[in-house]
């Protein structure tokens, strides 16, 4: 079914849009020079050009961003969660949960944090704790200039997610934060900012949602994550957009020493996805385990660029991506393990594995290694596979109907990853979503 909502803002993005949203948000005189600041820089970068070596397999041909209205939704609020966020998705526990739709955060619940715990949309930040928004905001992660489209996301972020854990501090239960694109032809600019400090740990879960319209949109997620020496940080981030959306989302988390972040990222939806994900182990022993499941159908378009940077000896990196593709989709996988003069025993290991579900999917995936020091231990590998047909017919031969062996066969091959998931909730999702797009 689709759903069209009609958008009342202009469209394109200028440095009256900018001015403009500023206003109707009555933000602060600081935010809005920054957010200038950062429209200018966007204006000065190029577009990222085919010759571009992470654009290459890139066709942006037919993004048109004049086309886009910078917002939508302003203002909104809910009472409850029925009706905006899945049962499935929602989880059976959490220590608190932000919902964003559109520009608005229409819900925002906590449940008895540790003392000086922060866990709040990045607009109430910004009000509440401006000291540590302009301490972090896009000033070491992923800081404005990164690139145009992060520049962009900078001059119009929108609500967002920031998460603050002081040191020694711990949150056991996941913190869960929303995203939702609700309304045709607009953009969604979402900012997730997570700090601990030293020896704190956290756990949130990052889901993007949003059904199928008939006209375009645009969505611009930047995620930074910072963590302190000894700290540790469970990251999911789960993308299930509509079939109508541009999808870019960059993220960067910086690790100090004996630091560990152990991620997830799954992409099922979106007509387009440009990720672009990446560590940097600053500090000596840390630890960072970067796990990623996606799954194209129809012809969804994934293209995945991670980087694992070690800066520091002694770290350890850990990276398996996982996809699947069936009908016409296509995915790109680009990774690079790059090791700093002087990060000795670096032990870094990265891994993609693609399984094509039909004749006309394509895969392609490019590892690479980036090595200036001598005692390391760094390994790389990548394969793309069709389902062997003798595996098929060998369920088949046992009584079972062909789509749900091939749902076993595409489940038995992400179930290594699956199984690494600490929670029950997103393992259960992951399996229901595989089920949905093999076709059960």
């Amino acid at each position: 079914m689709y759903v069209t909502t009609a958008v009342e803002t202009r469209t394109g993005f200028s440095k009256e849009s900018v001015i403009e949203f500023s206003q109707l948000r009555n933000e602060p005189q600081w935010l809005r020079d920054w957010r200038l600041a950062a429209f200018a820089t966007y204006e000065s970068l190029p577009f990222p050009a085919r010759t571009d070596e992470e654009w290459r397999r890139t066709d942006l041909r037919a993004l048109k961003l004049d086309r886009f209205a910078p917002w939508a939704g302003i203002g909104e609020t809910v009472t409850s969660l029925e009706g905006v966020v899945t049962a499935e998705s929602a989880g059976t526990s959490q220590a608190g949960i932000i919902v964003q739709r559109d520009a608005a955060t229409i819900y925002n619940h906590v449940e008895n944090l540790p003392e000086g715990v922060i866990f709040t949309d990045l607009t109430t930040a910004v009000e509440k704790h401006p000291e540590l928004v302009q301490k972090y905001l896009m000033t070491q992660a992923v800081p404005v200039n990164f690139g145009k489209f992060e520049a962009l996301h900078a001059a119009f972020w929108q609500g967002g997610t920031f998460l603050y854990v002081p040191r020694g501090k711990s949150v056991e239960l996941p913190l869960r934060a929303f995203a939702i694109s609700n309304t045709a032809g607009a953009a969604l600019f979402n900012h997730t900012l997570i700090v601990l400090e030293d020896t704190a740990e956290a756990f949130l879960v990052d889901a993007y949602q949003g059904e199928t319209k008939e006209i375009a949109s645009y969505t611009s997620g930047v995620v930074e994550l910072i963590l302190g020496k000894a700290s540790t940080l469970r990251y999911v981030q789960l993308q299930d957009y509509g079939r109508h959306i541009w999808n870019f989302m960059t993220e960067r988390a910086i690790l100090g020493r004996d630091a560990t972040l152990n991620s997830l990222h799954v992409t099922l939806g979106s007509k387009w996805t440009k990720n672009s994900i990446g560590a940097q182990l600053q500090g000596e022993n840390s630890l960072a385990e970067m796990l990623g499941v996606f799954f194209g159908d129809s012809d969804q378009y994934f293209d995945h660029h991670t980087w694992q940077l070690h800066e520091s000896p002694y770290a350890t990196s850990d990276l398996e991506f996982k996809g699947a593709l069936r009908d016409s989709a296509r995915s790109v996988y680009s990774g690079l393990i790059k090791v700093s003069e002087g990060a000795q025993k670096t032990d870094a290991y990265q891994q993609n594995r693609n399984l094509l579900l039909s004749r006309d999917a394509r895969a392609d995936s490019i590892p690479n290694l980036e090595i200036k020091a001598n005692d390391v231990r760094c390994t790389h590998g990548a394969t793309i596979s069709q389902v062997v047909p003798e595996h098929v017919f060998y369920l088949q031969a046992r009584g079972i109907p062909k789509t749900e062996a091939q749902k076993l066969i595409v489940e038995g091959f992400f179930r290594p990853v699956i199984d690494r998931i600490p929670d029950e909730d997103i393992q259960n999702f992951l399996e229901g979503a595989i089920a949905r797009k093999v076709g059960l």
